[in-house]
């Protein structure tokens, strides 16, 4: 089995603050990731530590909806959360570089999610797992790519 934690990086022709704006912004996730259709916030809440949204994932195979809390919040910095509090943990960080903003995106399957994968797919849990690791290597960089034409278009 590959690594739980997978990151990859692109620089971004904007300021740190106008893509976190964007990357916080979890209403318009599915105009970037090519599994997450839609996210919803909770009512009254938004991008704030302790929040939590729900996103509706499809694939060819199925459709689900995951609820997840945010855990960082600095703007300008990072943005992360964790699928259902604890499973696996997804975050952008941002930094200055080349005139632009380096992005990086981040995900990291948890031991809690581990258990529960073991939990909830007995014997096909090492090959769910396995599916989400891939999903996390190609769905990063096309994820990075798709923020990086959003924000230059609108910058």
């Amino acid at each position: 089995m590959s690594n739980l934690t997978h990151s990859d990086s692109i620089v971004i022709d904007t300021t740190p603050d106008a893509l976190y704006a964007l990357v916080s912004d979890v209403t318009r996730t599915g105009e970037w990731s090519p599994i997450c259709a839609a996210c919803w916030w909770d009512e009254g809440q938004g991008p704030e530590v302790g929040a939590w949204f729900t996103g509706r994932n499809e694939t060819p195979d199925r459709t689900w909806e995951t609820r997840s809390e945010v855990v960082v919040a600095t703007p300008g910095e990072e943005f992360a959360w964790k699928v259902g509090g604890k499973y696996s943990r997804w975050g952008y960080s941002l930094e200055p570089a080349d005139g632009g903003t380096r992005l990086t995106e981040s995900w990291h399957f948890t031991d809690d999610g581990i258990a529960f994968f073991h939990e909830k797919y007995g014997d096909e849990a090492q090959a769910q797992i396995q599916n989400r690791i891939d999903a996390a290597h190609t769905g990063i960089p096309a994820t990075l790519a798709a923020i990086k034409k959003i924000a230059e278009q609108s910058g």
